[in-house]
């Protein structure tokens, strides 16, 4: 991933989250800090980009509401951009909160981007250890970010510049303070787009250094995903602008698959939430077009 590229993925990431926050109702994922790292300008030019695509993503929505761009974009964001990491985002908090009550000291953030979670839990200061790890020219862009915004970077945020998809290094976490305390992980949004074997030495690197009860949010793609055409094409779409920007998806996995990597890594799969799981769960009782997306699964995995 190019500087450039990082930095946008980051930034669209961010924009999805700040428009539900501002727009949706009921929430899924209330994300109120993720507008503060958006300038009006970069709202403005993404809202009028995601528009200008709707020839791309569906024709007959184009045609329909071609006299009220307003809803084109909330189509699009609803259908496509957001309901994913909305969704992961939602389960891997409430996780990772519980994990807090259970004794998680350090919580690792993997391709962190404009992630504001210190941001929004200010009592976790004294009691969580918070490591955002991506690449350093993402994190110089989020740094500026948070100057801009005027937002201070509490004492218990870290920030670690690694490709970690090509090797983790717990020296370059162990730097800035990590420890051999209980852990919690997570990993949205990159299963995807590594190998079977990249995916299987990442998990096997994150738990070699850390104790019993250390665990682990993660998503993934089903065996479907390159057959799958899902909901106006939005699996397919998928698929074919991840390739488009350069970063084509790479692996998807049957359950059986994950439960082996994980079993070989020491950890067992405490929680297992199929899309149809993550709808019941998350989008029931809604009257916009936010549902979850087909093929994607989430995973809470724990060390034994």
């Amino acid at each position: 991933m190019k500087q450039n590229e990082s930095s946008l993925t980051s930034l669209v990431s961010a924009f999805g989250r700040a428009y539900h926050s501002k727009y949706d109702t009921p929430k899924i994922f209330d994300d109120f800090i993720a507008d503060n790292l958006i300038s009006e300008e970069e709202f403005s030019a993404i809202s009028a980009n995601m528009i200008n695509g709707i020839q791309f993503f569906n024709k007959d929505i184009g045609q329909r509401f071609k006299d009220n761009p307003e809803e084109i974009l909330k189509w699009i964001t609803q259908v496509q951009l957001s309901p994913t990491p909305l969704a992961r985002s939602a389960y891997c908090e409430k996780v990772l909160l519980h994990e807090v009550k259970l004794g998680a000291k350090q919580y690792v953030i993997l391709g962190a981007g404009l992630d504001t979670f210190a941001f929004r839990y200010p009592e976790l200061k004294n009691s969580l250890k918070i490591f955002e790890i991506d690449h350093p020219s993402t994190q110089e862009f989020k740094k500026k970010k948070l100057e801009n915004a005027k937002l201070t970077i509490p004492n218990n945020l870290h920030f670690v510049s690694m490709d970690f998809t090509t090797e983790f290094s717990h020296q370059d976490l162990a730097d800035e303070g990590f420890d051999t305390k209980k852990t919690f992980f997570s990993l949205l949004g990159v299963s995807y787009y590594l190998t079977k074997e990249e995916n299987k030495a990442m998990i096997n690197q994150l738990f070699a250094k850390v104790p019993t009860g250390s665990s682990i949010v993660f998503d993934y793609a089903d065996e479907k995903l390159f057959e799958e055409k899902g909901m106006s094409n939005r699996v397919e779409n998928m698929v074919k602008l991840a390739s488009a920007s350069g970063e084509p998806m790479k692996s998807s996995f049957t359950y059986n698959e994950i439960e082996n990597i994980l079993e070989k890594a020491g950890l067992l799969i405490y929680e297992h939430l199929s899309p149809t799981k993550i709808n019941e769960l998350l989008f029931t009782n809604r009257t916009d077009y936010l549902s979850a997306f087909e093929t994607i699964h989430f995973i809470h995995a724990v060390k034994k």
